[in-house]
């Protein structure tokens, strides 16, 4: 059985831009894109969701990918 992998997804809409999910990155891989909402370099992400778990906003979910 393989494992699925996961990613991290911003909802840009209703992103507040409070730059929480950028401290929390293990990897430092998610950046304040125009000062308007995250940016999560997604070939990078490994779905940790310590991301999602952190957002203020609940604008982060982690995605099951095939």
């Amino acid at each position: 059985m393989t494992k699925m992998k996961r990613k991290a997804i911003v909802n840009k809409d209703y992103c507040v831009a409070c730059g929480t999910c950028v401290k929390v990155c293990p990897l430092g891989i998610i950046k304040i894109e125009q000062g308007v909402f995250a940016k999560i370099d997604e070939a990078k992400c490994v779905g940790c969701g310590k991301c999602a778990k952190s957002c203020p906003a609940t604008v982060i979910e982690i995605k099951k990918l095939r």
